[in-house]
């Protein structure tokens, strides 16, 4: 009995009053949710090749949720930022929606070697990350630097490599917008994560920017990232079905 009254359920996890951090991650639980609904109810439909892309995205939020649910409840009970189930999270969905940039432009002739090199450069990013804010937290500054590699690669790919000049070379305005409006999201969205890795005790930006404020940008820009990604590549296999019909 005892046992019973003391067991937590991961979806009755207890939010205080005012605790504006574990609201945001409850509304990013939620939000995720619904956005994995919709994107597999979407799947049918889109005709091809895009149920592939619809697929991807309802994965990448679908993963996106239950590790709400779970970053829910971890810091309802312990009030402390849950890196580690961040980063299980990132290093899902991040290649995913690399992925999603192979999947649009195989059309238009993306080798696969695009596809793992986006993937590669996406795990660099993220496990450099992972070591310089747990493992090798005294020398962050470095591995910060280190896991910036990665990211460069992956806007220049976007923003000037082999992926641009398909989507450039495709004569496909539709295409071409969708692509560009996926690329800002790598420019300007995924800016808050180098932000909140600096604001951690020994970053750059130690002291400059509270915590608790960085799990609220960190869930909400979560939520932008990867739902308005996903809402852009239905956008796009909308468009692509609807001509092709």
């Amino acid at each position: 009995m005892e046992t019973l009254v003391n067991f937590k359920p991961m979806l009755l996890a207890q939010l205080q009053q005012g605790d504006y951090v574990g609201f945001t991650f409850f509304i990013g639980s939620m939000a995720m949710l619904a956005a994995t609904v919709f994107f597999f109810v979407q799947m049918t439909q889109v005709e091809g090749k895009w149920k592939d892309s619809m697929l991807v995205s309802g994965l990448i939020t679908g993963i996106a949720a239950v590790h709400y649910f779970y970053m829910r409840s971890f810091w309802a009970e312990f009030q402390t930022s849950p890196t580690e189930f961040r980063y299980i999270d990132w290093i899902l969905t991040v290649p995913l929606m690399c992925v999603e940039f192979y999947l649009i432009l195989k059309a238009f002739g993306a080798r696969t070697g695009l596809l793992w090199r986006m993937i590669f450069y996406s795990l660099w990013m993220l496990v450099t990350g992972y070591l310089g804010e747990t493992v090798f937290r005294d020398q962050s500054p470095l591995w910060g630097a280190i896991s910036t590699i990665g990211y460069g690669l992956i806007f220049y790919e976007v923003w000037f490599g082999s992926a641009k000049k398909l989507a450039s070379n495709s004569n496909d305005p539709v295409l071409q917008k969708a692509f560009s409006t996926l690329g800002w999201f790598i420019l300007v969205g995924w800016a808050i994560y180098p932000i909140g890795y600096m604001a951690i005790e020994g970053g750059l930006l130690s002291g400059v920017l509270d915590l608790k404020a960085m799990d609220i940008i960190y869930n909400i820009g979560d939520a932008v990232n990867k739902i308005g990604f996903g809402l852009v590549i239905y956008s796009l296999a909308i468009s692509k079905t609807a001509k092709a019909a």
